[in-house]
Formats: C-alpha cells, structure tokens, sequence
C-alpha cells in the first residue's frame, strides 16, 4: 500500500482554508473514489485527471486507488483541485518525489492533454496558502499575474502538468511572476459635459467628499445617469489594502478585467439592470454562493438607475449591507462573509408618466404615492442626500461659460477626505460616513445652538435618530469642504436640507 499528501485551498467567501489531498493506492479492483464532499464539477475531476495523466505520457496506477480531501467536512467546490490531485496520485505511485508536495500549494484546472486552465479566486487562495505558512503556490501561467498580488510567498506558474510534474521533480522550471500592473483606469467621464445642475452637482461633491449615499429624481433627460457615472472620477485610487480586496473579490467572481494586469486600482463602479434577482444583488447562487453587485462595488459606487423599478425584495435586502458593510449569505453547509461598503446612488422618475413639467403629470395622487413607494422609509432613511433635479433651462444650454470639471472638483474633494481622514484615522475610519453615530457625538461634540434645527426635526418626527446621525456627518463633509474646522449653523441647515426638505425648519 502506498500512500502520499498534496496541498490545495478550499475558498469561503475570501477566506481560504488549506486543503490536504491524500491518495492511497492499495490492493483491490482497478477504480478511483473521491471522498470528503466534492461537488459535481470536482467529482468529476476523477475522469479529467485521469486523462490529462495518461495524455501526459505518465503512468496511471491499475489499483484501486482512494482520494481523500480533508477537512472532510467542509465542502470542496470547483475544478481548481485537479492539479493536486494529480500529483498526489503520481506521488502514491512512487513517480513523483514528496519533498516540494509537502511545502507547495498546487491551484489549476487540467484539461484531458494536461494544460492547466486558470480557475477563480486564485488571489484570496494565494493569500490562504501564505497565511498558514507555506513555502510556494503552483498555479495556472494565466493566472500567474494575479498570483502574484499576494506577495510574501514564492509563486510560479505552469503551461501544462508535464512542467508541473518536472518542477516537482527538481528536473525543470516554471514561469516566474513579472512586475505587478494596475488594471489601465477606463476613460474618466469629465464633469464638464453636463449643463446646468448646480444642485446636484453640489450634491455629487458632497456625496465624494464623505462617501454619503446619494438619490437624485427628477424627469428623463435631466442628466440623472450622467452625474452619477461621474462620481467615481472625483473618488480617490485605493489604496493598496483595497486594491487587493477589491481584486479579491472579483477574482472570486470570476471577473478580473486582464490577466496581464488584474490588480483593481481605480474604484469600481457597477450599475445592474433593474431586472436583477435578489442573488445578482446581493450575492447567492446554488452551491457556494457568491459575491453579487454589492461587492463587487466594494470601495467604489453600486448605482441603482431606474431604482423604483427593481424588485423591492432586492431594494430591501441593501438595508443592513448599507449599514454594517459586509453581507452574510447563509447556506445548509456555513455562512460566507464578503465585504459590501460602497457608496450608493439611486435614480428615479417621480411618477410613471414623467413629464418634463409637474404641470404636465397625468398621474393620480395615490399613483405617485404607490410608484415611488417602491423606496420604503427604512431604506431612503440611510439615504444621506436628496436631490431633485428640473430640466435644463435655455439659458443654462446657451451661456458660454465653461462649468467645472472634474479634475478641479477632484481636488476639492480630495482636500476634504485628507481633512476627514487626519480627523478620524486613530479611530480606523478615512470617511464620515464611517463614523459610527454614538463616536460621533462622543469625539466631536457640537453646541446646542448648532444643532438646534436637528433637534427641531426630532421634535416633529421629521427625522429618525439614525437620520440624525447621517445628518451630522453630512454637516461635517459640508464643513470640510468649506475649511471650518467644525460645523457652523449653517452647514447643519444645509445638510438637514439636502436630506430632506419637509424636515427643515
């Protein structure tokens, strides 16, 4: 009886977990069993491995031979196994020294002539392997670049099992990462294409200067979409922390843009149809679930157009993402956990018919009420600022002064996140939208006289207690902006205003 180990990683979610792939080769009827809860595409890796061996021009063991993946309680999904198993099985058989196995993680999917194929979440794999301590990651030469985001850890990459299996051998070599590249940023929307506005531009600043929620309505044809694709512009680059998460992610889900240079630099911006399922939203799928449009927004902007259109199942489901900043996918076998803290921004119609003029609207009252009833009060409660936008004006279309663009409102906001940060960084938080609302009546407390107008609001039952604190934390980007070194009256007022103007005073 013969019997060797190999190493591969089992991901949640981001996190990974080694896993040990023994293969016994005893005494019995020539076949192949694989235990310790494969899914189907793993259990049927039986068939690839087996002829990616044999294509290879190595020699498949004619016993009865066991494959056993542990924990054995935890279930294995994917095809990402079959290089470790196939060196496991070469290494039971006495062709394959046990050396490297035992200090080397093998990732790749082997097609029947034994080419490796890149396989998802190949980074947060590289970084589980790293993390409990291992020597080296052998993955797919597609993937290597992505490999490589980890660093800490020797990483190198193989065409084919033949390379793999000469590696091991200590006979040959593998292809070795080169220099790590950001993902080339798409072309930067510039605010100066849109006309007119100036409320909701202001807004838009607001909204990336403190990374605040943002709903604009207004008729078709106001600029609504516009505005809202360029708000990642004026959003800083991630920094390399959220680079790599951001990468992460989207490793997970399978949507790297470029193999060559996968690594996220600039914030994301993801925009679903209003047709998407809950899954699609927030994350799900059968099997192990996976990461939805929120997380794939994490550290940039989920923009939601037509919002009053989705299902309001999905709407909802956003509520406790938007507060807590992760989403938790329950599942028969365990919970995943994946980072969701993006900035959203919402756009709607204010009716059915739409028209350009208020004059002109057909619908009934009870009509309105019922189509943008669709925004339940619990969710435009974590809404921090409202815009309602009119149609462009003749004389906006005809003046000749240039508006602003972007790169001189970036700087703006840039300055007010530097201000924010150097505020809140020995507490863990970059942005006032991050601050937690107790904390934030702890460490800057403001006088009675300057929050009087929130307190008017509480009074009436205008504004909730959480919609206090959101207030509050609008006020303190609108002081950054204006280079006060705390809210005044005024900024108190203003941000009360753009979150809602029945509960102004």
């Amino acid at each position: 009886m013969a019997l060797a180990r190999a190493w591969a990683v089992a991901l949640r979610g981001l996190d990974g977990v080694p896993v040990e792939i023994e293969a016994d080769i005893g005494p019995g009827l020539p076949g192949l069993t694989l235990v310790g809860l494969p899914d189907a595409a793993l259990h049927e890796s039986k068939d690839r491995v087996r002829a990616a061996v044999v294509n290879t021009g190595e020699t498949w063991p004619n016993r009865r031979t066991t494959l056993a993946l542990s924990p054995a309680t935890l279930r294995k999904v994917g095809s990402s196994y079959d290089l470790a198993l196939a060196a496991a099985v070469l290494a039971a058989n006495g062709s394959v020294p046990g050396e490297r196995l035992a200090r080397t993680v093998l990732l790749g999917e082997l097609a029947l002539d034994g080419r490796l194929r890149p396989v998802r979440g190949v980074l947060p794999a590289v970084l589980a392997a790293r993390k409990a301590g291992f020597e080296a990651v052998v993955v797919p030469t597609g993937s290597l670049a992505e490999a490589a985001l980890a660093g800490g850890i020797a990483v190198s990459g193989a065409d084919d099992l033949r390379s793999a299996l000469a590696w091991l051998r200590g006979a040959g070599t593998l292809h070795a990462p080169g220099p790590a590249r950001g993902t080339a940023p798409a072309a930067t929307k510039d605010l100066a294409d849109v006309v007119g506005q100036p409320d909701a531009r202001f807004a838009l600043e607001i909204a990336a200067a403190g990374g605040h929620h943002l709903l604009l309505t207004g008729p078709p044809g106001t600029g609504k979409t516009m505005l809202a694709e360029r708000l990642p512009g004026l959003l800083p680059e991630l920094t390399a922390d959220e680079a790599l998460e951001a990468t992460a992610i989207r490793s997970v889900a399978g949507h790297l843009p470029d193999e060559g240079a996968p690594l996220l630099t600039a914030p994301p911006f993801v925009a679903p149809h209003h047709s998407a399922s809950i899954a699609s939203l927030v994350g799900g799928g059968s099997g192990t679930a996976r990461p939805g449009a929120i997380s794939l927004a994490h550290h940039g902007v989920l923009f939601l157009d037509e919002a009053v259109e989705f299902q309001q199942r999905a709407l909802e489901a956003l509520r406790t993402p938007l507060e807590s900043g992760e989403v938790y996918l329950s599942r028969a076998d365990g919970v995943v956990r994946y980072p969701s803290r993006f900035q959203l921004v919402m756009a709607a119609n204010p009716c059915p018919c739409a028209p350009a003029r208020d004059l002109d609207c057909v619908c009934s009252p009870t009509a309105r009420r019922r189509y943008f009833g669709k925004l339940s009060g619990p969710l435009l409660d974590r809404v921090d600022v409202r815009v309602t936008m009119s149609p462009t004006s003749v004389a906006a279309l005809a003046d000749p002064t240039p508006t602003e663009p972007t790169a001189v409102v970036r700087s703006r906001v840039a300055q007010a996140r530097a201000v924010a940060a150097a505020r809140w960084s020995r507490h863990g938080w970059r942005t006032n939208a991050e601050v937690p609302g107790p904390a934030l009546r702890r460490h800057q407390r403001l006088t009675r006289s300057v929050l009087h107008p929130i307190d008017a609001a509480l009074r009436t039952g205008a504004l909730s207690a959480r919609g206090a604190d959101r207030t509050l934390r609008v006020a303190w980007t609108l002081a950054d902006l204006a280079g006060l070194p705390a809210p005044d009256d005024r900024a108190v007022w203003t941000a009360l205003h753009l979150r809602d103007r029945r509960a102004a005073p």
